[in-house]
């Protein structure tokens, strides 16, 4: 890890425990920053660092009197992210980029209902009856199914059926009056607006509120284009670390889950050591 990120979350810890009464919010990506992108979503997992990285957090958050509290803030559908994050007790959990929130609990995931209307059901049916449509045909995309959206993928596609995938997923979102999100190897289009940004500006109240908290400091940390917008809502005493290449609105970057791991290691270092001081 670089002396410029260490010193980024020293400062940021050093403000977060001289402030009286602070939060401290790690929220984390988890496809590309804990867990290697990989061909099959479902073989997906996080590196041995990140899962005891994560589990020392998840142990300091749930911890008496300890002003720290762990997110996980993910595009995947809520109930396949916590079963392969495994969210320590306590910790939240966000999916489809904050289309839907719960959190972990000793007996399961403790979830929020999400009900859409008559009319939005409709539009969904039609999304994903065009995009099944746009895959016929083309061997290795694929349409993924979410409660409030549509999911193109196109990791294993040649680049032409990307291409000629893309376009017509793009069409149908224009046409139904939609956002299409690009991220990697993937075109979500939802028929709830939603951002993994406001998804983080939700839970920096959610986290204020549960621990009565003047001030939360916020750590994200993502991959993907979609990250950018919860880069963009993150300000002055957070920390915003892009894993990867690429153009990024992010202060610090990493290079890969392994470094995603190191990083949060030393984060939980510089927590327990300010909780024993």
């Amino acid at each position: 890890m670089s002396e410029v990120l260490d010193d980024a979350l020293r400062t940021a810890l050093t403000a977060f425990a001289t402030d009286d009464g602070a939060a401290l919010l790690v929220a984390l990506d988890f496809d590309g920053v804990l867990a290697p992108l990989v061909d099959d979503p479902a073989a997906s997992r996080m590196t041995a660092g990140a899962r005891a990285a994560v589990d020392r957090i998840g142990a300091l958050a749930a911890a008496h009197g300890t002003n720290v509290r762990l997110a996980f803030v993910s595009g995947r559908d809520l109930d396949d992210l916590a079963l392969l994050a495994e969210p320590p007790a306590g910790a939240y959990v966000v999916g489809s980029h904050g289309a839907q929130t719960g959190r972990a609990t000793p007996d399961g995931l403790d979830s929020v209902p999400l009900t859409l209307t008559d009319e939005q059901a409709t539009t969904l049916g039609e999304l994903t009856a065009a995009l099944d449509e746009a895959v016929a045909g083309r061997p290795g995309a694929w349409v993924q199914r979410k409660p409030s959206a549509a999911v193109l993928h196109t990791r294993q596609a040649g680049p032409e059926d990307t291409a000629a995938a893309v376009a017509a997923a793009d069409a149908a979102a224009t046409r139904l009056g939609l956002e299409a999100m690009h991220g990697k190897d993937v075109v979500e289009t939802a028929v709830l607006h939603t951002s993994k940004g406001e998804a983080l500006g939700r839970l920096r109240r959610v986290v204020a509120e549960d621990l009565a908290a003047p001030a939360v400091r916020v750590l994200y940390a993502g991959d993907d284009t979609t990250d950018e917008k919860a880069f963009a809502v993150l300000g002055d005493g957070d920390v915003t670390v892009k894993v990867g290449p690429g153009e990024t609105l992010a202060d610090q970057r990493v290079t890969d889950p392994e470094a995603v791991a190191a990083l949060l290691g030393r984060l939980a270092d510089l927590i327990e050591g300010d909780a024993g001081s």
